[in-house]
């Protein structure tokens, strides 16, 4: 649906994004990382036709983004910027028929309840937005990303500063969006966010990292391990294991993590290893690192 080619960026001597290519498929919550400088927002600002990329293309459906294509293709795209960016003097209600009548609806009022009702604002519909708390605040600026009904929605930090229950809201509804088939990019510095999301995971430094599913990134990186718990001291079993074909096998007090990425020993064949060897087996399961690892791994712990 919309499909970032060789796309490159800079500001005079300053190379921000530098040949980056992904493709963002209907239904699908694609989440984009990276440290701060890493070339996210202006990633997301050729996206949406707000800037031309120095070099490469944008896609909508197979349709190139150009200067004479781009005003009638950004209709198809909603953008949340981090900052919500509405007009503090003026109320919900005229913010929201603003931003309609820019996009051109033909029933801009009807576009505006429709969407108050679905936020659950209607209530403050009349206030000011300088008099709304921060969550509001974000919960208006969703409202008016989606009021042209967007194939391709675009969320920079959509949660940056939220409350646990505001976060989860606005997660929820990305879910619920990604269940009527529209088409996410979600830039976001919060990874446990991404693990409760994202279809797939692209990692941004300048460059394009990594793009892949949160489980093959972390295979990837680190390799399949299985951690198994035992009712009593785990050191005395690794020999009983090593014997059953495993390389790697580490015991911490009452566990042991084995390693199975080479492939030569199944999680079935350490279970029977360690029963006959006698072990009381508590728990059998796979070991995986946070997403957070991955990240760093990736990324190197550093900015750019």
């Amino acid at each position: 649906m919309l499909t970032a080619d060789r796309l490159t960026r800079r500001f005079g001597s300053r190379l921000a994004v530098d040949d980056v290519s992904f493709r963002l498929a209907r239904g699908e919550i694609l989440a984009l990382l990276g440290p701060n400088g890493a070339g996210k927002t202006t990633t997301l600002r050729m996206l949406a036709a707000l800037i031309e990329p120095s070099a490469g293309r944008v896609q909508i459906n197979g349709e190139p983004v150009t200067p004479q294509t781009a005003g009638r293709l950004r209709g198809r795209i909603g953008l949340l910027t981090e900052a919500p960016g509405l007009w503090d003097r003026l109320t919900v209600r005229e913010n929201l028929r603003v931003y309609a009548r820019l996009h051109g609806l033909p029933a801009a009022d009807s576009a505006v309840d429709a969407a108050l009702d679905t936020f659950e604002i209607r209530d403050r519909a009349n206030d000011p937005a300088a008099q709304l708390s921060k969550g509001l605040k974000q919960r208006v600026a969703l409202a008016r990303t989606l009021l042209h009904n967007p194939d391709i929605i675009l969320l920079d930090e959509p949660t940056s500063g939220l409350d646990p229950e505001s976060a989860r809201e606005v997660r929820d509804l990305v879910l619920r969006l990604q269940a009527d088939g529209r088409s996410i990019l979600l830039s976001t510095h919060n990874l446990d966010e991404v693990d409760r999301v994202a279809t797939r995971v692209a990692v941004l430094r300048t460059t394009l990292l990594a793009l892949d599913t949160p489980a093959a990134l972390r295979a990837n990186l680190f390799g399949a391990h299985v951690r198994i718990a035992l009712a009593g001291d785990a050191e005395p079993f690794t020999d009983a294991l090593r014997r059953a074909g495993a390389a790697r096998v580490t015991a911490s007090h009452q566990a042991l993590s084995v390693d199975l990425s080479d492939g030569r020993v199944s999680t079935p064949a350490l279970v029977r290893a360690l029963v006959s060897a006698g072990a009381e087996i508590e728990s059998v399961m796979p070991e995986q690192p946070s997403l957070e690892q991955v990240y760093l791994r990736l990324v190197g712990g550093a900015r750019p």
